[in-house]
């Protein structure tokens, strides 16, 4: 029988306990608080006893991020193929689930949901392993604190990409007994928020900036990660006036900047960089078959055929390349076209008779590499400054302070445009409503392909009045929210309840 995610806990527990994890990711190039070997064999009663300890159930909770229910199709399938951006690509038979998500035929037994719903409370379990524990530790107070942080930041960060796919949530903030497996309600959205926003403020408190993390570190949860997931729980909960908040305590840090060249956040030279708020970083590994360092994500977006040996899925749909302002650079760095030569000198293959259009996603492209499978390179971007800039241009504007909503946008704007003066003139728009639909607009330009579509339509209530029009399979209000998993609800015994439609 198929395990819950209650019991999915249970294997977290004899995983960490392994020491197995720890070398199996490691973050960025330079990056390498996540490759630090752990000593001798460890077992439950001599696990969190020393620093290194702690150290190393932390890094636990990141690596789980680079796992394929966390990155892969689950996370790929209901953020961007769900959505406007992008279609399922790849050839007409392959992955049938994945269609069924770009398509709206899906079901509550549909196999990216259970991925994605495993795939985070597992994440979940193991912070909640970490904040129990970690403080019970004889160590340096000050790490101690920066590592509970860190660990209330992922959990946080789980919570909400949960909460906004599925509603109310099982809210688990601390290892189970085993009398309480089969005992998980679903927690109302709101208190879900409250956990949320406490676990984000107290890891504001805890963790440094940026800047203050020595370069084998960087990666790690800063106050900035922490302030910028806040300010869009936030606009989530439309509270406008804290959404700005926060977004201005980042602006006005001096940690971040736009980068020079908007296309260079995509490349290895962009990696952990000005403009870099939060990425899940990984390393190629030179592999036969798939294995250690694996990075699905970049993988299964790859150019199909040789030499990218890629899977060729979400596509950017028409949609979304008939939606840039004309002559926009950012769709030529979002967009890889048949033909086109791309960043390392190599040529795409002219037309592969496998694939359903003749488009890849440019900002998940990777040079080829010796590994096969998914031992390659490629950082995940969570969180870019211009994220933060567009979010606070859009609380700005809704409580009435045009001028500085102007800025922001502008700001993002002339990154976009260079030195050609003749695109993406700055926004001299004064009413409301219109500038609230460019801000709209240029998020979309923006932040396409990296996963953040779907989220926006929910918050902007527009889900339905998007995705009806596209998709004839699209009902509303049924599929705002996606399934709970079937398999959870039997397990519960009916204790977890599906969403309505469903």
């Amino acid at each position: 029988m198929k395990k819950s995610f209650i019991l999915a806990y249970i294997g977290q527990v004899k995983f960490i306990l392994s020491g197995l994890f720890i070398f199996i990711f490691i973050t960025g190039c330079s990056n390498e608080f996540l490759d630090r070997k752990p000593k001798g064999q460890l077992t439950f009663d001599t696990f969190f006893e020393t620093q290194d300890h702690a150290i190393w159930a932390t890094n636990a909770v990141y690596q789980n991020f680079r796992s394929w229910q966390m990155c892969a199709f689950p996370w790929i399938g209901i953020t961007d193929i769900i959505s406007d951006d992008s279609d399922k690509g790849s050839s007409p038979n392959d992955a049938l689930y994945v269609l069924e998500l770009d398509d709206f035929t899906f079901n509550s037994t549909n196999t990216a949901f259970q991925q994605a719903w495993e795939g985070h409370y597992q994440t979940i379990f193991r912070a909640n392993l970490a904040i129990i524990n970690i403080p019970g530790i004889d160590m340096n107070e000050a790490l101690k604190n920066r590592l509970v942080g860190e660990c209330k930041f992922l959990r946080a960060y789980c919570y909400f990409r949960l909460v906004q796919w599925f509603g109310d949530l099982p809210l688990i903030t601390r290892p189970l007994n085993s009398d309480e497996y089969y005992t998980q309600t679903r927690t109302p959205v709101a208190q879900i928020y409250d956990f949320i926003e406490q676990d984000l403020l107290d890891a504001i408190d805890a963790l440094p900036e940026k800047s203050d993390y020595p370069s084998a570190d960087l990666g790690r949860a800063t106050k900035g990660a922490a302030r910028g997931i806040l300010a869009k729980l936030y606009m989530v909960k439309h509270d406008f006036a804290k959404g700005a908040e926060y977004c201005e305590a980042i602006i006005q840090s001096g940690e971040y900047s736009l980068l020079p060249r908007y296309a260079d956040n995509f490349l290895r030279v962009g990696e952990q960089g000005a403009e870099s708020i939060f990425e899940i970083g990984a390393v190629a590994v030179n592999a036969p078959v798939a294995g250690p360092g694996a990075t699905p994500y970049n993988m299964i977006q790859g150019v199909r055929g040789v030499p990218n040996l890629g899977w060729g899925f979400n596509r950017p749909s028409d949609n979304l390349v008939s939606s840039y302002e004309a002559g926009d650079p950012r769709r030529q760095a979002t967009v890889i076209y048949e033909g086109e030569v791309l960043p390392d000198g190599s040529t795409i293959v002219q037309h592969n008779s496998e694939v359903l259009n003749a488009r890849y996603n440019q900002k998940a492209w990777v040079p080829p590499h010796p590994g096969l499978q998914d031992n390659g390179p490629g950082n995940i971007r969570i969180l870019r400054y211009a994220d933060i800039l567009l979010l606070a241009a859009e609380a700005n504007n809704e409580i009435g302070n045009t001028s500085k909503a102007l800025d922001y946008i502008n700001m993002v704007r002339a990154r976009a445009r260079g030195t050609n003066n003749f695109i993406l003139p700055n926004l001299t728009i004064t009413d409301k409503d219109a500038l609230r639909e460019k801000i709209y607009s240029d998020r979309r330009s923006e932040l396409a392909m990296e996963e953040h579509r779907w989220f926006d339509l929910a918050r902007w209530g527009r889900i339905a009045d998007v995705m009806g029009p596209l998709m004839p399979g699209f009902v509303a209000p049924k599929n705002i929210l996606l399934p709970i998993p079937q398999s959870e609800i039997d397990l519960s015994g009916g204790a977890i309840q599906q969403n309505p439609g469903y």
